[in-house]
C-alpha cells in the first residue's frame, strides 16, 4: 500500500505544477493506495543536469516517498533525434558516441536525489533498435501532419520559412511509444513537454492501454531571466562546486527569488515565508536561498563553507582561500588565448566580450589593473592573479 495522506498528495499535485491532465483521475489513483508507475524520460543531450531539470527528479522523489514506482527512461535512442519542444531551429543531431559520453554519469547525478535502488531504469534503444519499419509507420498513422505542424514552435518556424526536419515531427511518437513499453500510469515533464505527453496518451489508447495521466511543471529561468541554456552560461548544474553554485545564485536577478524558492528548494511554504519576512534586503534572502540549494546537493558543512567564502571575497574584498593554478611557460600571452586556455571563458568570443565589458583584471601584490584590450598581450608574472567577473580566479605559475 502507498501513502494516501491528503496533505502530502496535495503538495505533490500543486507545488511547481503548471498543469495536470486529468486531475480527477490522477487524484483518484493516488488516493486508491495502489502503487503507480510514474514515468519520466530524460535525453542525455549534455553531460550535466541543471537545477531546473533537477526539479523533475525532486517531484519524482515526492512520488517515491509516497511509495510509487519511478520508471526512469534514459533516451539513448531519442537523444540522437532531438526533442524540438522548445527549439526555434533544428538542433544539432548527436551521434551515438556523443550520447554515450553524455549519459555515463547521469545515474550518479540523479542518485543525488532519487533512491536509485527503487528506480526502474530503462533505455529506449532497448525497443527502438528492434522496431520494424511497418510498426513505425503504424505509429505515424495515428496522427495527421496538421496535428503536428500546428504545434506552437513548429507553426512559428513554418510561418517564418525555417526548415523543419521530418525526424523532428516523429519525436513525439517515439516519446509516446515509451509510455506503451513501460505501461505508464503517470508521466511527468516540463510545461514545454505537454504535446509529447499527450501524444503518449493517444498511443496508449491505440494499443488499448489505460491512458496515462499527465503532470507538467513550471519552467525555471536561467540566472539572467532568460531560458536556462548552457550556451548562454546562465545555468546552475547539480555538479557545480559549492562555492561556484553559491556565487551563481547570488548573481541572479532579484525577481527570480520566488520561483527559485518554489522550484529549486524543498523548503515548506512556512519556511519560505519566514525567510522572506526576515529581511527587506534581497541580498540577505538570496544568501539563504543559495545556502539551501548548496546544502541540498553538497550537505550542510559545504553550504556553510560556501557562504563564508562568498562573504570573504565579496564583502571583505579578500582573495579566495583556494584558487586554480595555471602553469605557463611563456611570459607574454594573448588575452583571448589566456582566458580560454585557463577555462576562465568557455570560448574566445566570450573572452572578448568579457574584456570589452571591463570584466577582466590582473592583480600583483595587491595592485589591480583592468585588461582593457583583447589585442595586446598580457605580461605574466609568477603569482599573478587573473580575475574574471566576481567569481572566477586563477593564479599564474611560471614554469
Amino acid at each position: 500500500m502507498t501513502d494516501t495522506n491528503t496533505q502530502k498528495i496535495e503538495e505533490v499535485l500543486t507545488r511547481g505544477v503548471e498543469e495536470i491532465f486529468e486531475k480527477d483521475s490522477l487524484l483518484k489513483k493516488l488516493q486508491s493506495g495502489k502503487q503507480l508507475r510514474i514515468k519520466h524520460g530524460i535525453d542525455p543531450t549534455g553531460p550535466k543536469i541543471h537545477i531546473g531539470r533537477a526539479f523533475q527528479f525532486w517531484k519524482l522523489k515526492a512520488f517515491q516517498e509516497l511509495g510509487h514506482k519511478i520508471v526512469l527512461i534514459i533516451g539513448d535512442f531519442t537523444a540522437t533525434i532531438g526533442d524540438a519542444s522548445d527549439k526555434q531551429a533544428m538542433r544539432k543531431v548527436l551521434t551515438e558516441k556523443e550520447v554515450k559520453e553524455n549519459m555515463k554519469d547521469y545515474l550518479r547525478q540523479i542518485g543525488k536525489i532519487l533512491d536509485m535502488r527503487k528506480v526502474e531504469v530503462r533505455y529506449n534503444s532497448e525497443w527502438f533498435k528492434k522496431m520494424k519499419i511497418k510498426d513505425f509507420v503504424a505509429l505515424q498513422m495515428i496522427f495527421t501532419a496538421q496535428q503536428t505542424i500546428q504545434r506552437r514552435n513548429f507553426k512559428e518556424r513554418w510561418d517564418a520559412g525555417k526548415p523543419i526536419g521530418l525526424h523532428e515531427l516523429d519525436y513525439p511518437l517515439f516519446q509516446g511509444y515509451d509510455s506503451v513499453m513501460v505501461k505508464a500510469d503517470i508521466e511527468t515533464g516540463g510545461s514545454d513537454q505537454l504535446f509529447n505527453l499527450q501524444t503518449g496518451r493517444e498511443i496508449q489508447k491505440f494499443f488499448k492501454q489505460e491512458q496515462q495521466d499527465i503532470m507538467t511543471s513550471k519552467m525555471l529561468d536561467g540566472l539572467d531571466g532568460r531560458k536556462m541554456s548552457t550556451s548562454w552560461g546562465n545555468i546552475i548544474t547539480i555538479l557545480d562546486e559549492p562555492t561556484d553554485m553559491f556565487g551563481k545564485i547570488m548573481s541572479m536577478k532579484d525577481e527570480l527569488l520566488d520561483i527559485y524558492f518554489e522550484i529549486a528548494t524543498r523548503l515548506s511554504q512556512n519556511e519560505i515565508s519566514e525567510i522572506k519576512n526576515s529581511s527587506n534586503n534581497p541580498r540577505d534572502i538570496k544568501a539563504k536561498l543559495a545556502k539551501e540549494i548548496v546544502r541540498m546537493y553538497h550537505g550542510e558543512k559545504e553550504a556553510q563553507k560556501a557562504e563564508e567564502e562568498f562573504n570573504k571575497i565579496h564583502r571583505d574584498k579578500e582573495l579566495p582561500s583556494d584558487m586554480p593554478v595555471f602553469e605557463v611557460n611563456k611570459v607574454n600571452y594573448p588575452p583571448l588565448d589566456l582566458l580560454f586556455d585557463s577555462k576562465l571563458a568557455i570560448s574566445k568570443n566570450e573572452a572578448k566580450r568579457l574584456i570589452e565589458g571591463g570584466g577582466v583584471e590582473t592583480q600583483v601584490e595587491g595592485l589591480k589593473l583592468k585588461v582593457k584590450s583583447w589585442q595586446e598581450d598580457i605580461k605574466l608574472e609568477d603569482g599573478m592573479i587573473i580575475k574574471v567577473g566576481n567569481r572566477k580566479f586563477i593564479k599564474i605559475k611560471l614554469k
